[in-house]
């Protein structure tokens, strides 16, 4: 089974010294879609592209499937 890790989007959210509230502020979007990237659950890629627009980065940076 393959899965989809945001192990990337935390580990960059650490480097630029952010907190997920400020992802959350920065890309505008709700606190129910932080909830769910934490989680590894289905996100829009409305959402994605959001994150990455206000991270200055592509979806590869944020994101990477993965195998059980």
């Amino acid at each position: 089974m393959v899965r989809i890790s945001y192990n990337k989007l935390w580990k960059m959210l650490i480097d630029k010294e952010m907190q997920k509230r400020d992802l959350q502020e920065a890309a505008g979007i709700s606190s129910a879609s932080i909830a769910k990237l934490g989680k590894s659950e289905n996100i829009t890629t409305d959402i994605l592209i959001k994150i990455c627009e206000a991270l200055n980065c592509d979806l590869n940076d944020i994101m990477e499937t993965k195998r059980d």
